[in-house]
């Protein structure tokens, strides 16, 4: 299998799903990034190299129900009312793309969207930044980060996906997924 197993594209989803019972809010929430219908399996956080981001739409039709489908995943879930939550996946991908580059999980409560989004980014981009021995200081703030990875010429692209919400007022279980689906075709 070895090389056959090395995805070729890559697409991020997300979605929120809303009910009384914590596994079927789950299930809304798959139902909602579009992924429900495949077997998820859930790998830790390598941006294959040569892998090819693509959107969701087009991503999608690469699916079949009941597939096993390889994942990063990120989720969250409360019943508590009007309490903030987040799931975010973040991206970091190498100038050369023949090496591999970092997808990164975070979740969180009392986080904006873009809060959550900025420091999954970030997380990725310091993984993928320590291996390629580009200097990391984590006291700096993330927009001068950001010019540093871009300085080194190393690090090309830094991206994320997320979904926020808030509890359901009346209590039902509120989930938030984030997703990156690796494609092998």
């Amino acid at each position: 299998m070895g090389k056959n197993m090395v995805p070729k594209r890559i697409f991020f989803t997300k979605g929120v799903g809303k009910h009384k019972e914590r596994l079927t809010s789950f299930e809304l929430a798959l139902r909602d990034a579009g992924i429900a219908s495949q077997n998820l399996v859930r790998v830790s956080s390598i941006f294959p190299p040569q892998c090819k981001l693509i959107a969701r739409s087009q991503g999608l039709k690469y699916l079949s129900p009941g597939e096993v489908v390889f994942a990063v995943v990120a989720e969250n879930s409360t019943h508590e009312p009007h309490r903030l939550l987040a799931a975010s996946i973040g991206v970091a991908i190498p100038a050369d793309r023949n090496t591999y580059g970092y997808l990164s999980e975070h979740h969180s409560f009392g986080e904006t969207e873009d809060a959550a989004g900025d420091y999954a980014e970030e997380l990725a981009a310091e993984m993928l930044a320590t291996t390629l021995n580009v200097e990391f200081d984590p006291d700096r703030s993330w927009d001068e980060k950001k010019e540093i990875y871009r300085i080194s010429n190393k690090i090309v692209r830094t991206a994320n996906v997320t979904q926020s919400a808030v509890g359901d007022k009346r209590g039902l279980w509120t989930t938030v997924i984030a997703a990156a689906i690796f494609i092998f075709d």
